[in-house]
């Protein structure tokens, strides 16, 4: 497989203005590239289209972090490795009509969970609902992406993922790191074309968060990282160097870093321990100085899907008066309106379709150095 620049990429790529720090490219430019890329790399037309969709659903609604920033960080030498199989097919363990359990086999995550979403909702519109449990993984991007195909039909969808064998925080007052960031999603109907999408990491942000800024010489805020005597770490580059700590959600003890961590813990169990799938916390943590380590293969999760219609009438219009309510809640003074997870983001991606997608001359420059031909949109639609 190769991923060399081809033929005719200098012709249709638009070198951005420096001036600007950063150069927009058209969101069906990004979305096509991208799933040549995957095409490039083997992994078949019409998945390599949903990985793309997956992968750009990033970009398209500001959690950069997670977008084409990893095309080459990550993804690539994912599947050049053969970490991820861009052939492989996942396999039923289990079937028990309502609840599935899968191998996928390596299968790369940013199509094969939209594709696990989807068979969980089609057995909710057989049953009320749909419950897959995954293991033999690989990264999957944005959990909210995958989580909103279920929205989109009507119903509540549920995510959630261990990052496998890897360790990357510690316990609260715990000297050895356990557990990955363990995202969790939950997406549902809510105003017309904002539907609820919470989208989140069980530790204070993602990794990914704190390498974009790196990445981009910004500091971390405050309660980001620590060191190892807690004290706040503001230079974001010090965790790939292993000087500093992802924290949990909460903050520090004092404040609820044990709810986080709860959280994180509970995600394990739901989305590891159940199918199988490799874990964090097992005896070799314990081991050596404590530090990050073990791999991301073999990663669990899992995916739910509720058809609220077949409960009850009225859910979708209680629903509605739901987050209505949240978007009608008046500001404090001086501050924007209020929104609900998912409302920006869907605000932000009808903006970015218009105008093109922000790439920053970095990334644009290394995706164009991977062979994406990505010309920056017309002026008259920035």
């Amino acid at each position: 497989m190769t991923s060399t620049l081809p033929d005719g990429a200098a012709t249709r790529s638009t070198v951005p203005d420096p001036r600007g720090g950063e150069v927009r490219v058209p969101y069906e430019v990004l979305l096509d590239e991208t799933t040549a890329f995957f095409g490039r790399l083997g992994v078949p037309e019409a998945r390599a289209r949903l990985a793309a969709e997956a992968l750009c659903y990033g970009d398209l609604t500001g959690m950069d972090s997670h977008g084409v920033f990893n095309l080459g960080r990550l993804y690539r030498p994912l599947l050049e490795s053969g970490g991820a199989d861009p052939l492989a097919e996942p396999l039923v363990l289990r079937d028990l009509g309502a609840c599935v359990l899968l191998d996928h086999r390596r299968a790369l995550g940013l199509w094969a969970a939209s594709e696990a979403m989807d068979l969980a909702a089609e057995r909710a519109a057989r049953t009320g609902i749909g419950l897959v449990s995954v293991r033999g993984a690989t990264h999957f991007g944005c959990a909210g992406v995958h989580a909103r195909r279920a929205a989109d039909r009507g119903m509540i969808g549920v995510v959630a993922s261990n990052c496998g064998g890897q360790r990357i925080a510690r316990p609260p007052l715990g000297a050895a790191a356990l557990l990955g960031t363990n995202p969790l999603s939950v997406a549902a109907p809510a105003l017309e074309g904002r539907p609820f999408v919470l989208d989140m990491s069980t530790t204070v942000v993602p990794t990914g968060r704190v390498r974009t800024a790196a990445r981009d010489g910004r500091e971390a805020p405050e309660g980001w990282l620590t060191d190892d005597a807690g004290r706040p770490v503001r230079d974001a580059s010090a965790y790939d160097r292993g000087e500093a700590w992802l924290g949990w959600l909460g903050g520090t003890p004092a404040t609820g870093a044990f709810k986080g961590f709860g959280l994180g813990l509970a995600v394990e169990l739901l989305a590891a321990v159940l199918p199988g799938a490799a874990t964090g916390p097992t005896p070799a943590a314990l081991e050596g100085d404590g530090r990050p380590g073990g791999s991301d293969d073999d990663i669990g999760f899992l995916v739910l899907a509720i058809a609220p219609g077949a409960l009850r009438d009225g859910f979708e219009e209680d629903a509605l008066s739901v987050f209505g309510t949240v978007a009608d809640c008046p500001p404090l003074p001086g501050e924007g309106p209020v929104r609900y997870p998912g409302h920006p983001e869907a605000e932000r991606a009808e903006e970015r379709r218009a105008s093109g997608v922000p790439l920053s001359l970095p990334l644009h420059a290394e995706l164009t150095a991977l062979g994406l031909r990505l010309p920056a949109a017309p002026e008259g639609t920035r």
